[in-house]
């Protein structure tokens, strides 16, 4: 389980600083005017070192992930952020879409088949939210069994409420011709739209945040598996995290395609930290009779993990195979 949990928590922070170093330079470029092509603040590759030394390993070397809990708060309000202005931008892109509707100087009619919502749409395209900062945050809580679960409750219900709100105004803005990065929509209707580029540099700083928030439990599963019987020590902590800290970053930066990655992270990170995990540790744990309504449903969500994070990545690996 450790060794499991340590890959899975790798290849998440991995996936995480390839969206830094591929979104931020064309996130800064859109608050930007001129030509800057060539300037250090547009190479992903440099704003992803200064970025890792300045922020993501100092927040990593924490021994407790205690004021972690901070940032999470932080990340989600930016989160909350990013649905108020999906739900605001509804009503400034018209339907059907024009790819020359910013020059356009009249509203478009709406009255088109195209633009009406449907109940059901089914496509091979599938699109996953990775949400872990939400799961994770509540480490930094008491660990009492009913804080605990009243903390997880209110996270979980709290990130598919906006998720929900997001992808929800986002398919009733562009239907059937939305994209599979949201807020690339956005910037293609609305380009340097002052609003969007914000939400978009928010997205980013959140994202940020997180991986040293996930670097804490994996920094916790390498020392259970090879050091759980020594005292703790400053050096082998700094040692650890200096180590697992270079071989993200040199991993982010020298993987060409951030969407294959991706796409298995997601599959696989956001279904067994969310769904398999806790279903399987509740059933490893628990005393209760299997029968039980507790047993029983740790049991469902597991079998549901499993069954949705197959079914994700089955459907990733047929469009590499169709593309």
């Amino acid at each position: 389980i450790l060794t499991g949990t340590l890959f899975i928590l790798f290849a998440a922070m991995s996936s995480y600083l390839l969206i830094i170093k591929t979104e931020l330079p064309a996130t800064i470029s859109e608050f930007l005017s001129g030509d800057y092509s060539g300037s250090w603040y547009l190479d992903g590759q440099t704003l992803l070192i200064i970025i890792c030394v300045g922020i993501v390993f100092p927040l990593a070397l924490l021994p407790k992930i205690g004021f972690l809990g901070y940032t999470s708060s932080l990340s989600f309000f930016f989160m909350v952020f990013f649905a108020l202005v999906i739900i605001i931008k509804k009503w400034s892109i018209p339907c059907p879409l024009t790819l020359n509707y910013v020059e356009q100087h009249f509203q478009i009619s709406n009255a088109t088949d195209d633009c009406k919502p449907k109940l059901f749409h089914f496509s091979k395209e599938v699109y996953i939210i990775q949400s872990i900062d939400s799961t994770c945050a509540i480490l930094s809580f008491s660990p009492s069994k009913k804080r605990m679960q009243n903390v997880t409750n209110t996270a979980i219900a709290l990130s598919f409420l906006v998720y929900f709100v997001s992808a929800l105004f986002g398919y009733l803005t562009f239907y059937d011709k939305v994209a599979s990065e949201l807020l690339q929509g956005y910037s293609k209707y609305l380009p340097h739209d002052v609003a969007v580029t914000t939400v978009k540099l928010c997205i980013l700083f959140a994202v940020l945040l997180t991986v040293p928030l996930i670097h804490f439990p994996a920094r916790k599963a390498l020392m259970m598996m090879l050091f759980s019987n020594l005292p703790f020590s400053w050096t082998r902590h700094s040692l650890i995290t200096i180590a697992l800290n270079i071989i993200i970053v040199l991993f982010a930066l020298y993987v060409p395609d951030i969407r294959n990655v991706f796409g298995i992270v997601g599959s696989s990170t956001s279904t067994c930290l969310i769904f398999v995990f806790p279903g399987l540790f509740y059933l490893k744990l628990s005393r209760e009779d299997f029968l039980s309504w507790k047993k029983l449903g740790a049991f469902v969500l597991l079998i549901f993990g499993i069954l949705v994070g197959n079914f994700s990545l089955a459907l990733i690996i047929f469009n590499w195979i169709t593309k």
